[in-house]
């Protein structure tokens, strides 16, 4: 069996319903399954069943049954048993300490890459299924155990990904220049996912599919746009130097 993933760079876009503009790719990575975990953790405790609760209503259309994973008692048995995870969006370093204190990464690492469990995230979600949080956009309100995440790609995606507007007078950095820094002390290539775009992978391809273009920086290398339809399967290739030590 081979792994099965789906990264948006967000869950709503603009004039549209929550998961409406992936509504046909949701079809294809759903396809036979009929139930999903959501962790709703990338929010506010108190607000975890109003987001459950949402996104339940979004899966209505594909008829299947959404469990808010924080109404379990045990979450790692129940991902042992599990079909499909979504991992929604939030702020990313309150999602990463809590998956670390319920001790999940492992065996959703383990499951995902074994073809047994597919995994479906957005924003903070799809931050997570990088090696590590580093190219979130979030600030970090709480800290995790480590920057580590569960793995599931060898390169990082950095979400919501925004040009400078033209003309625009503020003088700090832009999100380009942010993720330069990053490759200045990583050698880790990093896909700026604009909205309304994503990342569908299956064992060995990947592809950027959706509604823009994404951009994608490599170390010593001019950022490069790609279109939707492009095949990214090279990127699952490419030797990466990540010190994980300093997450």
């Amino acid at each position: 069996m081979e792994d099965n993933l789906l990264l948006l760079s967000n869950s709503q876009t603009h004039n549209m319903g929550v998961l409406e503009h992936a509504h046909e790719a949701l079809i294809d990575f759903l396809a036979g399954q009929r139930a999903i975990y959501f962790a709703p953790y990338a929010a506010a405790a108190s607000a975890y069943d109003s987001y459950t609760a949402t996104i339940q209503e979004a899966f209505k259309p594909f008829d299947v049954t959404v469990t808010g994973l924080h109404t379990v008692d045990r979450p790692v048995a129940a991902l042992r048993d599990a079909e499909v995870l979504f991992v929604g969006g939030g702020n990313t370093f309150r999602l990463l300490k809590t998956l670390h204190q319920l001790d999940v990464l492992n065996i959703v690492r383990e499951r995902v890459t074994r073809g047994e469990l597919r995994y479906m995230g957005s924003s903070a979600g799809t931050n997570m299924a990088c090696p590590s949080l580093r190219t979130t956009n979030d600030m970090p309100i709480v800290q995790p155990a480590s920057f580590t995440s569960f793995g599931l790609i060898p390169f990082q995606i950095n979400p919501h990904y925004q040009d400078p507007p033209a003309g625009s007078t503020h003088m700090g950095e832009t999100r380009e220049q942010r993720l330069l820094e990053f490759l200045d002390e990583n050698d880790v290539p990093v896909v700026g996912l604009r909205e309304g775009s994503w990342l569908r992978k299956r064992g060995a391809s990947l592809k950027l599919e959706g509604l823009t273009a994404a951009r994608i920086f490599r170390r010593d290398t001019e950022p490069q746009e790609y279109q939707p339809g492009s095949d990214l399967s090279w990127l699952l290739t490419l030797p990466t130097t990540f010190d994980q030590s300093r997450s």
